[in-house]
């Protein structure tokens, strides 16, 4: 079954903000959110598809950075934070 934010009160949906973040090896990222709840999310099947292929040519993927609660690189790469949350595996 596809998970969703519709299940979601509007009001619960800012802890998936990003607040901090681990690049770990294999293109896995750890990271925590406003709720203080730690994921590990998985790169490497976003990495196979426009525009985050590009984060394997050039040095772009160490400079990862947070921007309004959501991972960014360059000035136009980014991952939704909904996407982060909802595709990542708890540390739990």
């Amino acid at each position: 079954m596809a998970k969703s934010l519709s299940a979601l009160p509007l009001c619960s949906r800012f802890f998936m903000d990003v607040i901090d973040f681990q690049l770990l090896p294999d293109y896995q990222i750890k990271l925590t959110f406003a709720n203080d709840e730690q994921r590990v999310f998985d790169m490497k099947p976003l990495l196979e598809m426009k525009p985050w292929s590009r984060l394997l040519a050039n040095a772009l993927y160490e400079q990862t950075r947070i921007d309004y609660g959501t991972l960014v690189w360059g000035e136009s790469i980014d991952i939704a934070p909904e996407t982060l949350y909802l595709d990542s595996v708890s540390l739990l």
